[in-house]
């Protein structure tokens, strides 16, 4: 039987839940402003629940020792950080790895138009930036700019890497979570698994497809195309691609849904058609979105590790490494889990709306 990982992270609501206080004051007290006053036993109370949760690496709970970069600046350039958290995610990765040597980060966005990397690079410069992290977006190979080989500063790509390798990167082990979403619902009995993919052409999608297609070939389960259906990440095609799953003649028992808002529209799918979650049908999506604690039941997915890959990148360019050629470092994405799954043929109990007796079902 396949071993279930299961990690929490720890955010700064967790943190004020702990320390019977708001968000807002657990805000200003990790990030150690002055000028908002705030009691020593409230401050002190914050610091303790922080610690004992293991929030932030880099916050005045736990000192750093980045010693290369200390009361110095770094800049972080991403194409695109609006569109979705995981930019925000590694920058805050970033900051709480660093913030206890007194590191400021200066962030740029320049939607990966080259003009506007070398204007963002030359303020860095004149801000006297001591590193650069450049990050993608979407996972994948990039074509640097000649600028970022002569640069004065150590590189680190986040979420991307070159064919050359000549900077340090660090991308999520894709292949390890579709084969880690699709060895969990094999480990509950479940043997017709199906799954939703996004959108072919990015790298994500190829990659938790190719760890769905190997945690099938490792439990002896015949892979069938008819249980592979295409999506493009949005709500509305996972919804259409479990209406077409669930017409099947032989329908699945599980599906894996390769991010968290196509998972949002099977579990519409699947209530339309009277099909309870998990106890009929068990979903798994990926990317641990806000959404998927607002689903009912809540959802098991995969975290993306982007604030460990925005720690990891700070360590790297700490160290100063020279530019050689550089394996691409993966990060485990770890799997959260919720109510969504069930062991296959379990009974199940539900609590009537009025009445409120509870009833078996088998």
């Amino acid at each position: 039987m396949t071993e279930r990982i299961t990690k929490k992270r720890v955010t700064m609501m967790d943190v004020a839940k702990a320390a019977g206080c708001s968000q807002a004051t657990v805000s200003v007290v990790l990030n150690n402003i002055t000028d908002i006053k705030i009691s020593p036993d409230l401050r002190h109370r914050v610091l303790e629940s922080a610690r004992s949760l293991g929030y932030g690496r880099g916050s005045p709970i736990l000192r750093g020792a980045l010693e290369g970069l200390r009361g110095s600046c770094v800049g972080f350039i991403v194409d695109q950080l609006s569109t979705t958290p995981e930019a925000v995610n590694a920058i805050e990765g970033a900051r709480q790895a660093s913030w206890s040597d007194d590191v400021t980060i200066l962030v740029a966005q320049t939607q990966g138009r080259a003009e506007h990397e070398r204007k963002a690079l030359a303020c860095l410069l004149q801000a006297g930036a001591q590193g650069l992290i450049y990050m993608s977006i979407f996972t994948r190979r990039v074509s640097l700019d000649r600028v970022f080989q002569d640069l004065p500063m150590p590189v680190v790509l986040l979420n991307c890497y070159t064919g050359e390798q000549v900077f340090p990167s660090v991308v999520p082990d894709e292949v390890s979570g579709g084969r880690q979403a699709t060895a969990s619902l094999i480990a509950q009995g479940h043997r017709r698994i199906a799954t939703i993919v996004g959108e072919n052409f990015m790298e994500a999608a190829q990659d938790r497809l190719a760890g769905y297609r190997q945690a099938l070939a490792e439990a002896g389960i015949a892979y069938d195309d008819a249980l592979v259906v295409s999506g493009n990440w949005t709500p509305t095609s996972g919804y259409e691609a479990t209406r077409k799953l669930l017409a099947l003649n032989a329908p699945p028992t599980a599906i894996f849904c390769q991010n968290d808002k196509m998972a949002m529209g099977c579990f519409t799918a699947a209530a339309e058609v009277g099909m309870n979650i998990p106890h009929d049908l068990s979903v798994v999506g990926y990317d641990d979105d806000e959404l998927s604690r607002h689903l009912r039941p809540q959802l098991t997915t995969l975290e993306l590790p982007h604030r460990q890959m925005g720690a990891w990148a700070i360590a790297q360019l700490a160290r100063k490494v020279e530019r050689k050629s550089h394996r691409t470092h993966k990060v485990t994405c770890a799997m959260v889990e919720r109510a969504s799954t069930a062991p296959l043929g379990q009974p199940f109990r539900t609590v009537k709306p009025r009445a409120g007796a509870i009833t078996d079902h088998t």
